[in-house]
């Protein structure tokens, strides 16, 4: 990519080799295709209707519907001049779907031309190709690097099963963890969000003008025509994972209340992995995460020794991005003043953005955690400098055993003080209490008080 090329945002420049799948999925070539497509499948369904005047498509003209959607650059070109300079002695058309009908009638000749885009108006074909991308992007990008992101948390989360450390609650010593455990509470939140992101469908809208099919019944009063949209949808459901629906009831725009489902579910999981990015940071400025220097890579272009968390913080700029984004599209496009307006059409042109940062994110995570691992050694020493956080343990011991008082008695010993594990065991053996429960005070170590925190991670008992 030349250095003189005119972009403005990074996704296409910068981060662009990151994000191949999704353009391909969502970029406005598959917008274009998605569309041709719409508008090729409606065809076929006029065809199945048998209306007069409408004749069987002939060998020829099938193989040409059928080939239809794989639009080839000089395809692409076509439309875009159809659009802004005119085509074969037309003018140009100053509207993107007008483009597309005048391209498909083109493709099928003069006979076709009156059963093109018959009796549809723009949005039902917009919100057709829209449905189409979103499956698409879901299915072909975002979920795959979704799974793989869970799969390498859940990895993690055995693998330091038993990986000792300090937990913080208030940012304060509270009672010991495993890093595994930590990684596997993301996972499991991270898993529920990508189960309903895997049935999540996509509303789009058949019937003209207002949604009410004035223009198909009035031309054939007898056809059931919300039963051939859905026969429409089914055509342009082949082959998909996260299916396609026909709103039942809609204005001129589909109601894209589906769309907002969605982007609130990507939400969520930004909201999720904000809280995982973060996390990494923490542990990493603590020095319980390590990180891998890679050659040749420069941390500081003055402080030659930085290795720093640069992936983390990727992610964290990208999820705020696309929350920002998701947020406004899941309150903007649902609303429409009266049966149709225009101001969400620049809106949702901008949705393989918001898609484009969260991808982005969820990639820079990948890339960040295996490039990192967690530190056995030092977690240890900083959980043994703090042997008051058995505190817990010892007055709930003391409890069960019926000592009066046990919670103030321990409070009065460690809180805002400096207590040793010396300090804790004297203390247990000064209890005139039975030896069973002195013995199990004595034997606490922060080391060895998780829990059941290695079986939560996915470890063996």
């Amino acid at each position: 990519m030349s250095m003189k090329e005119q972009i403005l945002s990074p996704l296409d420049g910068r981060y662009a080799p990151q994000l191949t799948a999704l353009a391909e999925s969502c970029g406005p070539s598959a917008f274009a295709t998605a569309r041709v497509r719409a508008e090729a499948a409606w065809l076929l369904v006029l065809e199945s209707l048998h209306l007069p005047g409408c004749k069987p498509f002939s060998a020829k003209e099938r193989a040409v519907l059928t080939r239809l959607p794989e639009l080839s650059e000089s395809d692409l070109q076509i439309l875009s001049d159809i659009e802004t300079k005119g085509y074969k002695g037309r003018p140009a058309t100053n509207h993107d779907v007008k483009a597309v009908e005048y391209f498909v009638a083109d493709k099928l000749g003069a006979v076709r031309a009156n059963w093109v885009h018959f009796a549809l108006t723009s949005e039902d074909i917009n919100s057709a190709a829209y449905a189409q991308i979103l499956s698409d992007a879901l299915s072909q990008a975002l979920l795959p690097t979704l799974e793989n992101l869970r799969k390498e948390l859940a990895a993690r989360a055995r693998k330091y099963a038993r990986g000792v450390m300090l937990s913080r609650t208030h940012g304060q010593p509270a009672v010991p963890t495993t890093f595994g455990r930590e990684m596997k509470v993301f996972e499991t939140r991270l898993a529920r969000q990508i189960t309903q992101l895997k049935k999540q469908e996509i509303s789009c809208k058949a019937g003209g003008a207002i949604g009410a099919y004035n223009a198909h019944t009035a031309a054939f009063s007898s056809v059931n025509w919300p039963r051939a949209a859905r026969a429409w949808v089914a055509a342009l459901n082949k082959g998909r994972k996260n299916k396609i629906f026909l709103c039942p009831l809609s204005t001129q725009v589909d109601n894209r209340d589906s769309y907002a489902e969605l982007f609130d579910t990507l939400r969520r999981i930004n909201v999720i992995l904000l809280g995982l990015s973060q996390d990494m940071w923490r542990y990493i400025s603590a020095g319980l995460v390590a990180q891998k220097a890679v050659a040749g890579e420069v941390g500081s272009s003055t402080m030659p020794q930085k290795v720093n968390p640069i992936d983390f913080e990727n992610a964290e700029g990208n999820l705020g991005l696309a929350n920002a984004l998701l947020t406004f599209m899941s309150e903007k496009l649902p609303m429409s003043r009266l049966q149709r307006d225009l101001s969400d059409s620049t809106v949702l042109r901008n949705i393989a953005v918001a898609l484009g940062h969260c991808l982005l994110a969820y990639k820079s995570l990948l890339k960040g955690l295996a490039k990192t691992a967690f530190d056995a050694r030092a977690a240890k020493q900083e959980l043994r400098v703090h042997p008051e956080v058995l505190a817990e343990a010892y007055q709930t011991i003391l409890r069960a055993a019926g000592v009066p008082q046990a919670y103030e008695k321990i409070k009065t010993l460690t809180r805002g003080q400096r207590v040793t594990e010396a300090d804790l065991k004297q203390f247990a053996a000064a209890l005139h209490i039975d030896k069973t429960t002195t013995q199990k005070l004595l034997a606490l170590t922060a080391e060895n008080y998780v829990g059941l925190a290695a079986q939560q991670a996915g470890g063996k008992k």
